[in-house]
């Protein structure tokens, strides 16, 4: 026998998606055809995950799979089975893909497979820590609470994205803005007056001289300038690719100016919210720790998590794990350390990532503050130098005419 996914349309009109087991192509298309629907598309299913033909639309966000984790946590709490909730989820979803995974989920859940091991088949949409954490909750019966949970991590992440992109929308205005302005006076308006100065016969401010000097030199050397950051880019992207590389710009990031020390605290954020998330939902203390370290998003974050796995395996506790590791901070470790003790972990863990949300939060707002201020400055410092230099060379000319 060999599974073949199928997209079918019901006599209602309604589009049909599944799976379904025979010896051969046509005799799956005589099986569902005999079922009153007809084949729009059929494949034979050989991957094991993502295996069913994905329709067309707009890209899946994490917002899609945040509201999708909510209905689900929502409809479960309501009492309703599982594959009840999966199908009334398939109905409200505004995205034509989650319609289809929803519909193959539910598929494969009334074979026998648990939600968890259904949605596993679409790794790209719900990674480890959604799957994991979903499994833990089926094999503790506490399915709709930890979905809850799932759903409450999700929305924050996706607040968290809009309000970094929020506040870095003004700033990248007026950055793509000054950048514009000195590209344009630099390439198209210098060129041009640079043979009225030397016309001029007077000596030249240093001033005007180092503007018409950078002038040239980026005028006659462009192809090797954009060549040269080409190449800079490419190298860059090949040292990053390298573990040794990613943990260097990991940890540099963490002692840029300003930034790093909210990008810390964000990354620590993430890291307690996941482990909080996945304990609460039963997964064995190892493999959440392991998770959350890869859903840090950082690498330096990632190894000192596999030190912390290795060293809890060999029966240390978690909180000095963390303090022996070196890059969890003082904040972390000792929540951890009360939550052992109280056999509390998920609660301090939470209580964690809020404390560092509103530091992340306040961080953010003063970066903002003070990026858009600098900005201008930067670029009304430039633009007065060009002015300064157009306008000294004039002034010379005429004190000398006189």
């Amino acid at each position: 026998m060999t599974t073949y996914a199928y997209i079918a349309l019901e006599p209602s009109g309604k589009r049909k998606t599944g799976f379904i087991d025979a010896p051969s192509k046509e005799a799956a298309i005589a099986t569902v055809v005999a079922d009153g629907k007809y084949v729009l598309e059929i494949k034979e299913s050989g991957a094991k995950k993502s295996a069913i033909p994905m329709g067309g639309g707009r890209k899946v966000g994490k917002g899609d799979i945040a509201l999708f984790t909510r209905r689900m946590a929502d409809l479960a709490s309501a009492g309703l089975p599982l594959d009840r909730v999966l199908q009334v989820v398939a109905e409200q979803s505004e995205s034509a893909t989650l319609t289809e995974v929803s519909l193959d989920a539910l598929d494969q859940v009334r074979k026998g497979s648990p939600v968890s091991d259904a949605l596993a088949r679409h790794p790209k949409l719900f990674p480890d820590v959604f799957t994991q954490t979903l499994r833990a909750g089926e094999a503790s019966g506490q399915f709709a609470e930890v979905a809850g949970k799932l759903a409450d991590f999700q929305e924050n992440e996706v607040t968290r994205r809009s309000q970094i992109v929020s506040a870095m929308i003004y700033p990248g205005v007026l950055t793509f803005t000054a950048v514009s302005v000195v590209i344009f006076l630099i390439t198209f308006v210098m060129p041009r007056l640079s043979p009225v100065f030397r016309d001029l016969g007077s000596e030249l401010p240093v001033t005007t001289k180092i503007l018409l000097g950078t002038t040239d030199f980026i005028t006659q050397n462009g192809l090797l300038i954009l060549g040269v950051i080409v190449g800079l880019i490419v190298a860059y992207r090949a040292w990053v690719a390298t573990d040794a590389g990613a943990i260097a710009r990991d940890r540099m990031i963490f002692f840029m100016p300003m930034v790093g020390p909210v990008i810390r605290k964000a990354t620590v954020s993430r890291f307690a919210r996941v482990l909080g998330t996945l304990v609460f939902g039963g997964v064995p203390i190892l493999e959440a720790i392991r998770i959350a370290g890869l859903a840090s998003g950082n690498r330096v974050f990632r190894a000192s998590s596999e030190l912390v796995e290795q060293d809890v395996r060999e029966g240390k506790p978690i909180a000095e794990a963390m303090r022996d590791a070196g890059d969890f901070p003082p904040v972390l470790t000792h929540m951890v350390a009360i939550g052992e003790e109280t056999g509390d972990l998920p609660k301090m863990l939470g209580r964690v990532s809020q404390s560092l949300d509103f530091e992340v939060d306040n961080g953010m707002r003063r970066l903002t503050a003070l990026v858009e201020p600098m900005i201008v400055l930067v670029m009304g410092t430039f633009v007065g130098f060009v002015v300064l230099s157009v306008l000294l060379p004039i002034f010379a000319a005429q004190s000398a005419v006189k």
